[in-house]
């Protein structure tokens, strides 16, 4: 597992929106720039006032049948032990593995507020969440693929494993960054070098603003003032 990432870069994070994060980490030429991410599939289901970042905490579950053993996720708190040995703060990602994700929520208003005891920030999934009223009157964020009434017969069959959600890949210990727009995946060995590179990105795209909102465009001042910006 990855080394966790140091407070102050963490802190740092938190204020860039993920697009510009995901701007930034073009800059560094470390992966193709249709990689690292959640497709839309992954939507935030909760209130996205502020991005969230951690490390990923990992988990399969299955929910349309009934577990060999026992018949509920409170059978399985053996992984809350492994939530704890990711370094804080941490964002759950759970893959629902059955052949059509969604037939039950795992994530609700009880499992949410265990959760962010237990030193977690956010959930994501490709299944189903719900109690989507109740969550958002705390600061515990959803991302997710569905909405779903009932748990139908959800349990975890596997924790510490790498996932996949929204064709995204994500191993234990792995740097999230998730807000209105998605859920990105941040290299760690660039990670505290993003937030002033998201600096530089916001001042080039500052000047065409200016610009734009002066209301003396030429072509040729737009083709020098985004000189930089699309790179």
């Amino acid at each position: 597992m990855k080394p966790a990432i140091a407070p102050e870069t963490l802190q740092a994070l938190q204020k860039i929106d993920t697009c510009t994060v995901a701007n930034a980490i073009e800059t560094f030429n470390v992966r193709l720039r249709n990689e690292g991410y959640a497709d839309s599939s992954i939507r935030c289901m909760t209130n996205c006032d502020s991005p969230v970042v951690g490390h990923a905490v990992t988990a399969r579950i299955r929910c349309s049948s009934p577990p060999v053993t026992g018949g509920t996720f409170v059978d399985r708190t053996d992984w809350w032990d492994h939530i704890l040995t990711i370094p804080g703060p941490r964002i759950v990602v759970i893959e629902d593995v059955d052949e059509a994700p969604g037939a039950g929520a795992f994530l609700g208003e009880v499992h949410a507020c265990i959760l962010h005891g237990l030193g977690c920030v956010a959930a994501i999934t490709n299944g189903s969440v719900r109690d989507l009223p109740a969550i958002n009157q705390g600061s515990f964020k959803l991302f997710a693929n569905h909405v779903s009434v009932s748990h139908a017969y959800v349990h975890v069959v596997e924790f510490g494993t790498p996932v996949k959600i929204g064709g995204l890949e994500v191993r234990p210990g792995d740097l999230l960054h998730a807000d209105c727009h998605g859920v990105l995946s941040v290299p760690h060995e660039i990670a505290d070098r993003i937030p002033a590179a998201a600096a530089q990105i916001t001042e080039r795209e500052r000047k065409v603003f200016e610009l734009c909102r002066a209301g003396e465009v030429t072509v040729d001042k737009l083709r020098n003032a985004v000189r930089g910006v699309f790179d």
